[in-house]
């Protein structure tokens, strides 16, 4: 705590924060994609490998007292893999198909956010320091990544756009969010989750437009050297670019929506 300041574990939110978000739920896709198809693992293993990196990961991110980009960005790859393998199986080997898959992960997605808001009184990121709303946080983004890699797909396989048309529909979604947060009153907090929410479905379009063949209206990279590619970027940007972990005053009261 500095100054009566309480220093969140995850980072501010800033442009350079959505730069790096952007290249990992691509990476995921790709990533995912790659184990689940190039290895031809399927989607359930590849479910249960990632799952597990993910709860691995995620148990050294609480473990640890304060923010660290690598664990952190680290975690964040982690949920966007499994969120695409899972997104996957429930949609295509569980039949759910992409509407009900959606349909349940935002259910879920909205009972996980309801539960935290309950139990804390708030779902601001800028109150993620303690072990309890860590959990809470993670669930929910995982929750989130899933459903947008649901989301991504069912636009871009079946309503026709392809994955550049996907994208656009996406990137529009995000700069009328960016836009609502700097001109209007809309809370901070629904538009953060409805960015972060809406960033995975276009890291999904915007990865299969890489790694897709030219004739499904991809670019035909190799998913192992579009992910090698990305993960280099997201390197890159967590050096560079300097970060900062949020920070609210004492108890997330200040930071309810």
């Amino acid at each position: 705590m500095k100054d009566g300041i309480v220093e969140s574990k995850v980072p501010e939110v800033t442009v350079i924060f959505w730069i790096i978000k952007v290249l990992a739920t691509t990476l995921g896709e790709t990533g995912g994609d790659a184990v689940s198809m190039s290895m031809n693992l399927g989607y359930s293993v590849s479910s249960a490998i990632f799952v597990g990196i993910f709860l691995i990961s995620v148990a050294g991110q609480i473990s640890v007292r304060k923010f660290h980009p690598f664990l952190y960005w680290f975690v964040v790859i982690a949920t966007t893999t499994a969120g695409t393998t899972m997104a996957d199986l429930a949609d295509r080997s569980l039949g759910i198909g992409y509407p009900g898959g959606s349909s349940l992960l935002f259910a879920l997605l909205m009972i996980s956010l309801v539960v935290w808001y309950r139990s804390e009184g708030s779902i601001s990121v800028n109150t993620v320091s303690t072990p309890r709303v860590e959990v809470f946080y993670w669930t929910s983004i995982l929750f989130s990544q899933t459903l947008g890699t649901a989301l991504g797909d069912w636009m871009a396989d079946t309503n026709g756009l392809g994955y550049e048309g996907g994208a656009l529909v996406f990137g529009a979604g995000l700069l009328i969010s960016a836009a609502a947060y700097y001109f209007t009153s809309v809370s901070r907090t629904a538009l953060f989750w409805v960015a972060f929410i809406l960033t995975r479905p276009l890291g999904a379009t915007l990865g299969d437009l890489l790694d897709k063949p030219l004739a499904n209206g991809g670019m035909a990279f190799s998913r192992y050297t579009a992910t090698a590619i990305l993960a280099a970027l997201i390197v890159a940007c967590v050096t560079l670019l300097p970060q900062r972990p949020g920070g609210h005053a004492g108890r997330p009261e200040a930071a309810r929506i």
